[in-house]
């Protein structure tokens, strides 16, 4: 095929060679690929601007900043879990949460790199030790807060992996559906109670419009080992559509309690996600970061304003992007896929939930 696609180039202008033409092609395609893929989002907003009826929309753009969402609420006296919360969103999520009085619990893969972030973060924050590919990391995680014994105004779901270039496995489970998914299902399910407690207790998922990266079906219930035509992107993509259903379902079981859930999109934002690319993707991804991917400030805004805005204490089971609510696309409103998901997931964790 490569051979196929370089016999039907056209001559190279004077001055350049076939071989410079191609791989500057290469370069564009890549970065824009790298764009849209490497930072939690394959599209912009404008794709998806039909917005669900009944929903408050906010005055915050795609330019608003995490710090400007919060900037007139005081939050003494809330306690918000976050997870991820050594670097990027999560990192910075927790560090504007303090400054509004928030008592945030920073969870990281490691007790040694949560304690880090927390010096970095200020504040009251408290490091906690969470690795997603354990559930019994996850399951002691659990625990933990709940020696703490208060209730979580904020569940923030909000670490994740992506794109990695070989199939991986935890306990036969393709390990971006195990990391991404299955282990914040588990551990919001072990908290539940927590969050449910507070005065309106919010679970917030950090999905992705790489939705559009999953298989048709959304999910593969028949594939979740990953080992049936595995790529990253397929991957990734299940994994995301699997966080919004997630959040989809959960909102319906708290329907009637003063719990909401929702997912949000952060957009293509300049973090570390894209870590596991190949080292020339990354250094192309470098070169045009500054240009077309959100710095980490604006990135956070959306899932600061689901988590805290008064506007929407009665909100569930809704998708937002750039501070706004609006109709995802694929699979992610599919009711009963929602409901066969929570049901397997279920299955998968119980050694754990018991």
């Amino acid at each position: 095929m490569v051979g196929a696609a370089i016999a039907r180039e056209p001559p190279a202008p004077p001055g350049q060679t076939l071989a410079t033409m191609i791989n500057r092609r290469s370069f564009l395609s890549a970065g824009a690929a790298l764009a849209a893929a490497g930072t939690g989002s394959c599209s912009r907003q404008e794709e998806s601007t039909v917005q669900p009826e009944g929903v408050p929309l906010s005055a915050f753009t795609k330019s608003s900043t995490a710090t400007e969402v919060v900037a007139d609420l005081d939050l003494t006296g809330k306690t918000v879990l976050i997870t991820g919360a050594t670097s990027g969103l999560g990192l910075e999520s927790a560090r504007v949460l303090t400054t509004c009085g928030a008592r945030v619990l920073a969870t990281g893969r490691t007790l040694e790199k949560a304690t880090a972030a927390c010096a970095e973060i200020g504040g009251s924050a408290v490091p906690l030790e969470l690795e997603l590919e354990s559930h019994a990391s996850v399951r002691s995680c659990a625990e933990a807060v709940r020696k703490l014994d208060t209730p979580l105004d904020v569940l923030l779901c909000n670490a994740g992996i992506m794109a990695l270039p070989e199939l991986e496995q935890v306990r036969g489970i393709e390990k971006q559906f195990f990391v991404n998914h299955l282990s914040h299902f588990l551990l919001v399910n072990l908290l539940l109670d927590r969050v449910t407690n507070a005065p309106q207790g919010r679970v917030v998922v950090v999905s992705s419009s790489a939705y559009k990266w999953a298989p048709p079906a959304g999910i593969e219930f028949d594939n979740l080992s990953g080992e049936r035509d595995y790529t990253p992107n397929k991957a990734y993509g299940q994994s995301k559509t699997a966080n919004g259903l997630f959040s989809l379902e959960l909102a319906s079981r708290l329907a009637g309690t003063n719990a909401t859930s929702n997912a949000i999109n952060p957009g293509p934002v300049d973090t570390n996600l894209s870590r596991h690319y190949p080292g020339w993707q990354r250094r192309i991804l470098g070169l045009i970061s500054g240009f077309l991917l959100k710095p980490v400030g604006v990135g956070a805004s959306t899932q600061c304003y689901v988590a805290t805005s008064p506007a929407l204490a009665q909100t569930s089971g809704y998708y937002f992007e750039n501070c706004n609510p609006v109709i995802p696309g694929g699979q992610m409103t599919n009711k009963p896929l929602a409901a066969q998901l929570w049901q397997k997931s279920t299955e998968l964790v119980a050694s754990h939930l018991a």
